[in-house]
């Protein structure tokens, strides 16, 4: 995946072999606090929804690229003349280390073993039209090539697709009825911190 700072993205994967990847409540829960942790230091969560097999987000990137300070374990406590230690991570590496954790909690959970996701996680640049790849629809979730919408529609038609992932499944009538999905913040029925809403408002017609 490339990434670049002050644009935005169409990120998601799907299980291997289109396992499922989501078992439980307590599953969604858990991917949704990971998101928090790894990739909000990067930029702002537009929208999401997690699906049983698959998830998609919409980031917009304000860095690729962060340096943090690592905390020291209290068996390893720093002198106070010991600096503390700083590391550098970055967009991608993060989103490694979140599936990863994600699929050892699953694991052990199904009493499994093995890949749960496919090997790459696609990212497509929405506000790019030259250099990244600018297209989202992919023939792996059974839709259309990007080419089929006006560039200025990009954001907007990408928005409305993730929100009507569990519509078109079946799984609900309304697309705000699907408890793991930013929809229902954009309908005033959560008030949740995950997306940031005003955001959101401003980039897009909602």
């Amino acid at each position: 995946m490339e990434f670049e700072a002050g644009h935005i993205y169409h990120i998601y994967n799907q299980g291997n072999n289109r396992q499922k990847v989501f078992f439980k409540q307590e599953n969604y829960l858990f991917f949704l606090r990971k998101l928090r942790k790894h990739l909000l230091p990067f930029g702002d969560l537009l929208a999401y929804c997690l699906m049983p097999n698959h998830f998609h987000l919409m980031m917009q990137v304000n860095a690729v690229e962060r340096v943090f300070t690592r905390s020291a374990t209290p068996s390893r406590a720093p002198s106070k003349n010991t600096p503390p230690k700083k590391y550098t991570t970055n967009l991608n590496k993060e989103i490694g280390i979140l599936l990863a954790s994600y699929t050892r909690a699953i694991n052990k959970q199904q009493e499994s073993s093995g890949s749960l996701f496919r090997q790459k996680t696609k990212a497509e640049c929405l506000t790019l039209s030259e250099g990244i790849t600018p297209s989202f629809y992919n023939t792996e979730f059974g839709t259309q090539g990007h080419n089929a919408f006006p560039e200025e529609e990009y954001l907007q038609t990408c928005f409305d697709y993730i929100h009507q992932n569990p519509v078109k499944a079946k799984l609900v009538t309304l697309a705000s009825d699907w408890e793991y999905s930013s929809a229902k913040e954009y309908e005033g029925l959560r008030n949740g911190t995950l997306v940031n809403v005003e955001l959101a408002k401003q980039l897009l017609a909602i």
